[in-house]
C-alpha cells in the first residue's frame, strides 16, 4: 500500500484531509495526482490546485477531467427525467478557464482532449458514437474534457549532455561538425554511430575523436550492427552516459551551433521533449524538395490531432530529452511496436504515452554540403502514413 500511496492518488472533495492522509509531511511527494470530475464542484478551485501543486513532485503530473459546459442544459433535462443522479451546483468551465486556473496555480498543460459523445449506454450505438466523437471538430461536442498538466519549473538546472550523431557516408562533415559544436553543459560527450559507410566515415571518426577529445568533452564512436537511423539513435542512447540526450544529424542541415538553444530550453525547464522545427524560417533553396515540404506539413497536422499537442515538424532530426525519460519510453516501446526505421515517430509516440511536454524549437534548415540524401520520398512516406494510422488506433481509438 505504501508504494501505491507514493505514486498514484485519487483526488476528491476533502482536498486537505485526503492529501494529509495520503502524503504525510515526512513522505516524498507524489508522481501523479488524479482529479476525476471534481473541479466542477469545488468551492475554491484555485486553492485545491495549489494544494495539489505543493504535493506533486517536480517531474509529477496532474490529471483531471471535467464536463463540457455545452452539456449543461442536457444534464438538467437528464436529472429531471431521472436519467442522471442529481448533483451539487456545478462550475461549468471551458478548457480555457481550466487552463487559466492551472497556470495561476503553477501548472502548464501538457496535453488534453475530449471523450464520450454518448454518455448513455446503448448497445452498439454508444460505442460507435464514442468512436466517432474522437474525430476532429466532432470531438468538441463530447461530454468529458481531460487535461494532463505538469508543474512549471522556476529554477534552472544544469545538465551533462550526450550528443548522438548517426553517420553513414558523411566523411566530409565529421571534423567540421565537431569543431562547430559549442561547449555547453557540466560535461559533454559526442557519440558517433557509424552505419555501414563506404566512403571512409569510420576511419575519419576515429581520427577526429583522437584529435579533439579532451577537457569536458569526450568523443566516442560505435559501429551499427542494424540498419536505419532509428536503430543508430537507439544504440547511441544506450551508450550515453550523461543526463540530457540530443540527436544531431551528421549531414549538418541543422547547424551544430543551434544545439545551445536546445540546451537553454531544457535547462530552463521549458519542456520535457524539445523538437526541432524546420518549417518556420525560410529554407535554403535545395534544403527540402517541394513534395517533402507538403508531406511534412501534412504529418504536422495529423500529429497535432493524434498527440493532443501542437507539433510543427515531425521529421526534424534534432530532438532533445532527458535520458531518464527516454528509458521510460524504451521500456514501454512494445505498446506501439518496434517498426520505425527513422526513430522520430517512436520518440514522439512514446513521449506522449509518458505525458511528456513537447515544444517546437524553430531552426534554420540548410542545404547538404557533402554526400546525398538517404530519404526515399514515396516508400518512406507510405511507411510513415501506415505508422500514423497504427498510432491513431493506439492513441485515439483504443
Amino acid at each position: 500500500m505504501t508504494d501505491f500511496r507514493k505514486r498514484y492518488w485519487y483526488y476528491y472533495r476533502d482536498i486537505e484531509l485526503l492529501l494529509k492522509f495520503l502524503v504525510p509531511e515526512d513522505t516524498a511527494t507524489s508522481d501523479y495526482i488524479v482529479m476525476v470530475d471534481e473541479v466542477g464542484s469545488l468551492a475554491d478551485i484555485g486553492a485545491a490546485l495549489e494544494t495539489a501543486r505543493s504535493k506533486l513532485g517536480e517531474r509529477g503530473r496532474l490529471v483531471l477531467t471535467f464536463h463540457n459546459y455545452l452539456w449543461e442544459p442536457l444534464f438538467v433535462v437528464f436529472e429531471m427525467l431521472g436519467l442522471k443522479a442529481r448533483s451539487r451546483t456545478q462550475n461549468w468551465l471551458s478548457p480555457r478557464d481550466v487552463g487559466n486556473l492551472l497556470y495561476l496555480s503553477g501548472f502548464e498543460i501538457v496535453r488534453g482532449g475530449q471523450r464520450m459523445l454518448c454518455p448513455i449506454y446503448i448497445p452498439l450505438v454508444s460505442a460507435t458514437l464514442n468512436a466517432i466523437g474522437r474525430l476532429p471538430l466532432i470531438n468538441r461536442l463530447c461530454v468529458t474534457h481531460y487535461m494532463v498538466a505538469r508543474p512549471i519549473v522556476t529554477v534552472p538546472r544544469e545538465y551533462s549532455v550526450s550528443i548522438i550523431v548517426p553517420a553513414r557516408n558523411e566523411k566530409g562533415n565529421i571534423e567540421e561538425l565537431v569543431r562547430r559544436t559549442p561547449h555547453f553543459g557540466t560535461a559533454q560527450e559526442i557519440i558517433f554511430v557509424e552505419g555501414h559507410s563506404r566512403d571512409g566515415t569510420w576511419e575519419e571518426i576515429e581520427r577526429v575523436a583522437a584529435l579533439h577529445s579532451g577537457g569536458k568533452r569526450t568523443i566516442r564512436a560505435a559501429r551499427q550492427e542494424g540498419t536505419g537511423k532509428g536503430d543508430a539513435v537507439r544504440k547511441g542512447f544506450a551508450l550515453a552516459r550523461n543526463e540530457l540526450l540530443m540527436i544531431l544529424d551528421a549531414d549538418m542541415t541543422v547547424a551544430p551551433e543551434d544545439l545551445i538553444r536546445f540546451y537553454d530550453a531544457a535547462e530552463r525547464g521549458k519542456a520535457d521533449f524539445i523538437n526541432g522545427s524546420r518549417l518556420v524560417y525560410p529554407m535554403e533553396k535545395e534544403a527540402m524538395r517541394f513534395l517533402n515540404t507538403l508531406a511534412n506539413k501534412f504529418f504536422a497536422l495529423l500529429f497535432t490531432w493524434l498527440l493532443g499537442q501542437p507539433i510543427k515538424d515531425t521529421l526534424c532530426g534534432t530532438k532533445v530529452l532527458l535520458k531518464s525519460d527516454y528509458e521510460r519510453i524504451a521500456a514501454a516501446r512494445a505498446y506501439f511496436g518496434d517498426f520505425d526505421p527513422f526513430g522520430d515517430f517512436d520518440l514522439l509516440f512514446g513521449a506522449v504515452k509518458q505525458n511528456l511536454k513537447i515544444i517546437d524549437l524553430p531552426i534554420r534548415y540548410r542545404e547538404r554540403r557533402y554526400g546525398t540524401t538517404q530519404i526515399q520520398r514515396f516508400a518512406h512516406g507510405w511507411l510513415l502514413l501506415k505508422m500514423s494510422f497504427f498510432a491513431a488506433r493506439k492513441l485515439k481509438f483504443n
